[in-house]
């Protein structure tokens, strides 16, 4: 229960608990104690706003503009960036005892404990605070943003007296522009462009409720939020409520006698469009209100934890023989989860909605790593996360015209669609993201069988990423299908030709859109498809340059990468890593060494195009060039790590991906959490010691397991076209059990397997021995097995 003085929390199987305040880890556990549902997200600030690392209100997908600043311009660099904006925050409730601020900079503070509950979906808090007068006082507070109702975050907020009468003062607040800690930009242009955002259009107030309303002063978004209260206290508690500009504010005045409470309940509204008039914006967010009211905090509480109760009952992964990583695991799911709960048709960032790194972008992450877990967890968000990528293919064609390439061109970072990214090697030179779009969706199709979906969806983004790769690649003199000049998922590694990743990927691409358009061949003559286009997609899979080292045996990362220099690990010191920090890019390019997992990442993702010998010497290979400065890579290499043979190491990598935030493994927590290594943690389970597949062809699923000798027990359940299944692993057998949905037919180890009311145990096959891999000098994950 106690915890370790080197961590912000204790551990427990279903809380995160901080047993006591740290101001010098506030930033991070702001990031992991954020709330959100995909639409609106929360950092966890303290209620009182002050002291604090970075306030945060985010609504997904409302940014601002700002200049991209080039020290030479080129045709087709864009020409504006987007960043996630703090909006008006609700979550300010401030306290004053006998005229003093409650402030746990001043006075005493005797109790401070919060506590974020992942079966409840809820933050809650309690203080015993002593004034500088000496006037005591216990505080209570509850925090959820709803995972029902979509516009809603709700506050319970509770102050006892302990010793003698005081009067109390509460101020509930909106406050929009608030001011901010100063940014890390070189460009003053940057900062002018984020400093008050936020243009006042309209304020209203009445009894216990406000409006604010304003826009933004480039990309010309419309924001509303509204907040009403329920008050308990002692007779003759007073409540009156004003509105400015950019504060509306709830006061509520009582003189409590010791032992009785103070109650105010908060409900907070928000809502965006771009469309949207100021009226019926304003009436969405009070509509919004009004429903949430009628709920209740009660109602609230109770939607919360049912909605909650049936995701844990097919989602949640048990452990044993590892608390810390068994508390890791469900705070990942549950962040995952909460980043696209709700987001309906937006985009999921790389830190969700719980802090601003990356300025809110969304790159490649959500396909490759969030929306397979969505699929298997909650599909409908899976869903929603591809529609939003349908919205914005006018930009993609857009794009690629621009690139002077047919079909779409899907930007490498941003929030409404339109490229960020201001470097071009490592983002418009990085088209991979176009197959991993395509790879999501057909790994969503085959999980959740929705043929409507493929069609109306799937379809035409598959068309669109295809066309590209028909244009962007070509056939060499051999008959070969090339794709020069691009840049792989490693980013020390830029414009290469033949990046086994992307080839793979593409090549996938190419198959499956060539067989979506043939079962649907209506919708694919509407996008113009025609059994030409499709047989060269398939000419041109078929012919995929996959570049192999004869002498080495080993795939090359790209055409002669294996040629290159090796990096000097051992004349590296620790602190000149992240290296994309301390070291030019040029070397980096031009050197063996590697930021992320990449050839790995396409054994992970495309294991039908290697054999277990391949995989196991490729492993090797890339395993002593890889120095892990992304987050993305410990949970591939975990994965693949448990393929080859390597247990005791692929529960090292666990451990990295689903520690980096709870610990705060790469420094920079406090920005936001590393959705995407969260993600990466579930599938590093169920893929990684589970075993999981799917068939290449898309219509199966198949089970490998085996546990690594530090853990006893591994059980987790997903969705299957229509079923829930749990899988539990144990030391020399495991067991399938259909939770619900018609029979089914699975391969464990390669064996068929008939399921239906009956569960299924089979034994695990003896492991062969494999010889142990080097990682890069003192770049090895942390030792967690016995033994290390």
């Amino acid at each position: 229960m106690s915890p370790d003085p080197g961590r912000a929390f204790t551990v427990e199987p279903w809380v995160v608990r901080e047993p006591r305040l740290d101001l010098d880890r506030m930033g991070q556990v702001e990031s992991v104690f954020a709330l959100s549902n995909g639409h609106i997200g929360l950092r966890g600030n303290l209620d009182e706003g002050e002291p604090h690392a970075m306030p945060g209100t985010y609504l997904n997908s409302f940014y601002e503009r700002r200049p991209l600043p080039y020290a030479e311009g080129g045709y087709g660099y864009p020409e504006s960036g987007q960043t996630i904006i703090n909006v008006t925050n609700g979550k300010l409730i401030r306290l004053l005892v006998e005229d003093e601020p409650f402030d746990l900079r001043y006075g005493q503070l005797r109790r401070h404990e919060r506590v974020l509950d992942l079966r409840a979906g809820m933050l809650t808090r309690e203080v015993e605070w002593a004034s500088p007068a000496g006037r005591v006082v216990r505080v209570r507070s509850t925090r959820l943003v709803s995972l029902t109702q979509r516009a809603i975050a709700a506050i319970c907020y509770e102050v006892e007296v302990l010793d003698e009468p005081a009067l109390l003062v509460v101020q509930s607040e909106l406050v929009a522009n608030e001011q901010l800690p100063a940014r890390d930009e070189a460009d003053p242009r940057v900062e002018a462009a984020l400093t008050d955002p936020l243009v006042a259009e309209q304020h209203r107030s009445a009894e216990a409720s406000a409006t604010l309303l304003h826009r933004t002063r480039r990309s010309g978004l419309r924001v509303a939020a509204a907040m009403d209260h329920e008050v308990h206290g002692p007779d003759g508690v007073q409540v009156s409520t004003e509105a400015t500009e950019d504060i509306g504010r709830t006061t509520v005045i009582a003189r409590l006698e010791p032992g009785r409470t103070l109650r105010l309940v908060k409900y907070l509204a928000y809502g965006w469009s771009s469309r949207r008039s100021l009226p019926a914006l304003h009436d969405q967010v009070r509509a919004a209100l009004a429903a949430a009211r009628y709920t209740g905090w009660d109602g609230l509480v109770a939607e919360q934890r049912q909605y909650l109760d049936e995701f844990w009952e097919t989602a949640d992964v048990e452990i044993d023989g590892d608390a810390e990583l068994q508390q890791a695991v469900r705070l990942a799911t549950f962040h995952v989860l909460q980043a696209g709960a709700r987001a309906e048709r937006r985009a999921i960032g790389a830190k969700g909605l719980t802090g601003e790194g990356y300025d809110g972008h969304t790159f490649w992450d959500t396909e490759t790593f969030c929306l397979p877990v969505l699929s298997h967890l909650a599909p409908e968000a899976a869903a929603d996360a591809l529609r939003w990528r349908q919205s914005i293919l006018p930009l993609a064609y857009e794009r690629a015209e621009q690139l002077g390439l047919a079909g779409a061109a899907f930007p490498w970072r941003t929030i409404r669609g339109q490229e960020c990214s201001g470097y071009w090697p490592a983002g418009t030179a990085a088209f991979h993201i176009n197959a991993d779009i395509a790879d999501a969706v057909r790994r969503h199709v085959a999980a959740t069988g929705d043929e409507v979906f493929e069609r109306e969806v799937g379809l035409e983004l598959l068309v669109a990423t295809a066309r590209l790769w028909r244009s962007l690649g070509h056939h060499d003199s051999s008959g070969e299908f090339r794709i020069d000049g691009v840049t792989g998922p490693d980013e020390y590694t830029a414009i290469v030709d033949n990046n086994v990743y992307t080839n793979l990927m593409a090549q996938q691409n190419l198959r499956y859109a060539a067989e979506v358009a043939a079962r649907h061949g209506r919708a694919a003559a509407r996008l113009g498809v025609d059994a030409e286009e499709m047989a060269s997609w398939r000419d041109a899979a078929k012919s995929m340059r996959i570049p192999f080292d004869e002498v080495l045996g080993v795939h090359p990362q790209a055409e002669g990468f294996t040629h290159h220099q090796v990096w000097d690990f051992e004349g590296t010191p620790p602190d000149k890593y992240p290296l994309l920090l301390n070291v030019p890019y040029f070397d980096l390019y031009r050197k063996q060494v590697i930021k992320q997992a990449d050839l790995v990442l396409a054994m992970q993702l495309r294991p039908d195009a290697f054999d277990l010998e391949q995989m196991r010497r490729n492993f090797a290979y890339y395993e002593a060039l890889t120095v892990r400065d992304s987050s993305l890579s410990a949970c591939t290499q975990a994965v693949v790590a448990a393929w080859t043979g390597h247990l005791d190491l692929a529960y090292d990598y666990l451990a990295e991906a689903a520690l980096v935030d709870l610990d705060d493994l790469a420094g920079n927590s406090d920005h936001g959490v590393h959705i995407a290594s969260m993600a990466g943690t579930w599938t590093a389970v169920v893929a990684g010691f589970g075993g999981m597949r799917m068939d290449a062809g898309g219509g199966g699923i198949s089970f490998a397991p085996r546990l690594p000798p530090a853990l006893s027990r591994i059980s987790f359940g997903l969705r299957w076209q229509g079923r829930q299944l749990r899988v539990e692993i144990r030391p020399d057998e495991v067991e399938y059990r259909l939770v619900s949905g018609p029979p089914m037919r699975l391969r464990h180890h390669g064996e068929p397997l008939a399921l239906d009311d009956e569960p299924q145990v089979r034994d695990i096959p003896v492991l062969d021995p494999v010889e142990p891999v080097e990682q890069p000098h003192g770049r090895a994950p942390k030792g967690r097995h016995p033994g290390s």
